[in-house]
């Protein structure tokens, strides 16, 4: 009798374990930058099965790499087999702020991700190749980039989040190699007024992109998220902003990054193709 419940449990966990998500590493190559760059490419168990998937791209805080999320969670690879989509993680040179500098030719990420490595990802994976499949979204860094890249792309992406976003970047004119990418804030105020993302809004188009954003209530950027959160409301930009308790740390975007996969699970959902 024993040894048939121990049959049974490693057939369970057998089937279990083939039913996994795929998570795997590719390289990709960026034509505006001249170099490969990696990206963790996650599939659902049925991605085989023949239909095509939803995307979510995660892009990386200040100091971090393609593997920052993964390795935040590994969880994310199970929700994105309950949730039947793909995650890519995708690189941004540690300091980009997934930019292409007005200043630096070699750091041109705001083509990477937008163009070079969604063009890559619907070219070798069987993903819905317009808007409504696609949403984009970051930590620190990353959540700047990825409100900055929806804004500018709205025919890319159709939705965007934000976790603990550096989404107005005036206020910190010396920190993170931010003076390299777009030279120094008294020499350029042009360029950083122009970059910063509490200044695009009015880019949105209505109905254009689906928004959720968050910050811990202990976290530097929390100031300009509560901005950003006040100046939607005033321009009447339909968002989700959720304030809770924490800081910028990893068990925050841990904890931050399952509940930006269910709300674009909810905009896949409601924008899929009618059968």
């Amino acid at each position: 009798m024993k040894k048939n419940i121990f049959l049974i449990a490693c057939l369970l966990f057998a089937v279990s374990f083939a039913k996994a998500a795929k998570v795997d590493t590719v390289e990709t190559y960026s034509d505006a930058m001249h170099k490969k760059i990696k990206a963790i490419v996650i599939t659902p168990a049925d991605y085989e099965q023949g239909k095509q998937f939803p995307v979510v791209y995660l892009l990386h805080g200040a100091g971090g790499n393609y593997k920052q999320f993964y390795d935040l969670n590994h969880a994310i690879a199970d929700w994105a087999d309950h949730y039947h989509l793909m995650i890519v993680c995708a690189d941004g040179g540690v300091t980009s702020w997934y930019w292409d500098s007005p200043v630096d030719p070699n750091f041109k990420y705001e083509t990477y991700v937008s163009k070079e490595l969604v063009g890559y990802i619907d070219k070798n994976y069987k993903t819905i190749k317009n808007k409504t499949g696609r949403a984009i979204s970051g930590l620190s860094m990353g959540g700047q980039g990825a409100f900055y890249l929806a804004i500018r792309h709205q025919d890319i992406f159709g939705a965007v989040g934000s976790m603990s976003g550096g989404v107005d970047i005036r206020p910190f004119p010396n920190n993170w190699d931010m003076a390299k990418r777009l030279g120094s804030y008294d020499q350029n105020p042009d360029i950083w007024e122009k970059t910063t993302v509490t200044n695009l809004l009015y880019l949105i188009k209505p109905n254009s992109l689906a928004i959720t954003f968050d910050c811990g209530t202990d976290d530097f950027f929390y100031r300009v998220n509560c901005i950003l959160h006040d100046k939607m409301v005033e321009r009447n930009i339909p968002h989700d902003f959720t304030s809770r308790p924490g800081a910028h740390t990893s068990d925050y975007w841990a904890n931050s990054v399952l509940y930006h996969l269910m709300f674009f699970n909810n905009y896949f959902k409601k924008n899929a193709p009618k059968a």
